[in-house]
């Protein structure tokens, strides 16, 4: 309703598009070097230096870095991997969920900190990047663990009538090879990619009915504010949870994986 007003009234006001997710700072087309590619080089370089000095000095009262590294690993630890993958086999999963929930979790987070404001997750490419990673571990550890004949045979639950197996082959197969996959990059890329497009959307919207508006909209675009923070406070949760969702579901894979039948 407001955009309408301000466009009645004769200002212009050009609504973020997916143009807004292609900044490139030097170089053009494939090789340009682009700001979501130093965002997650910033990412890196941040969470090592978390990691280093949260572990530095291990003391059996921690200080705030200690006590942080140790909530999230713990985290990832007993209520992901342990929980999912299960006791016995959980402890070689580890550093790959740890790693994938720290990365995903710090570059959400950078879509609503100043002054990155960006979410690296928003460009396809880093999800598809990550979920290749998940992809190849878990078919690789299954083929591993049962022979490549018995872990394509395994996707079929013992028991079914010969009439029907083919189909179910060919769904699971379907499934473990191309839906899931497909699905853990979307479902991160499509959550940051619409979470920062909403944000974008009425805190500029705001900005430009109270710089350029009349009285009303300049009225209106204090509630559109407050909208704005109040998104900004359910952006932070969407985060928190894709990253959750995502290490949950690559874990969950990886345990379907090594079952005797998945």
């Amino acid at each position: 309703m407001s955009l309408r007003l301000l466009a009645a009234a004769g200002e212009s006001y050009e609504t973020p598009d997916s143009g807004l997710f292609w900044q490139p700072l030097f170089g053009s087309g494939a090789f340009a070097v682009t700001r979501p590619a130093v965002v997650i080089l910033l990412s890196v370089a941040l969470i090592a230096w978390l990691l280093v000095a949260g572990t530095k000095r291990l003391a059996v009262v921690p200080g705030r870095k200690q006590m942080a590294v140790e909530a999230v690993y713990g985290l990832v630890r007993n209520s992901v991997a342990r929980d999912i993958i299960g006791s016995r086999e959980f402890l070689r999963y580890v550093p790959l969920l740890f790693t994938l929930f720290s990365l995903i979790l710090v570059n959400n987070l950078f879509g609503v900190i100043p002054p990155v404001q960006y979410p690296t997750m928003s460009r396809i490419g880093f999800p598809i990047a990550l979920t290749l990673v998940v992809y190849v571990i878990y078919h690789v550890m299954g083929v591993r663990r049962k022979g490549l004949g018995g872990y394509l045979g395994g996707l079929v639950p013992s028991g079914l009538p010969k009439s029907i197996v083919w189909y179910v082959w060919i769904l699971e197969f379907l499934t473990a090879f191309v839906i899931q996959p497909v699905t853990l990059a979307l479902r991160l890329f499509g959550n940051m990619f619409a979470g920062h497009l909403i944000l974008v959307l009425f805190i500029t919207g705001a900005e430009y009915m109270l710089l350029h508006g009349d009285i009303g909209l300049k009225v209106v675009s204090i509630p559109t504010f407050l909208m704005a923070f109040v998104l900004t406070i359910f952006e932070l949760l969407v985060e928190f949870l894709q990253a959750y969702v995502f290490t949950m579901l690559a874990a969950t894979y990886i345990a379907s994986s090594l079952a005797a039948e998945h």
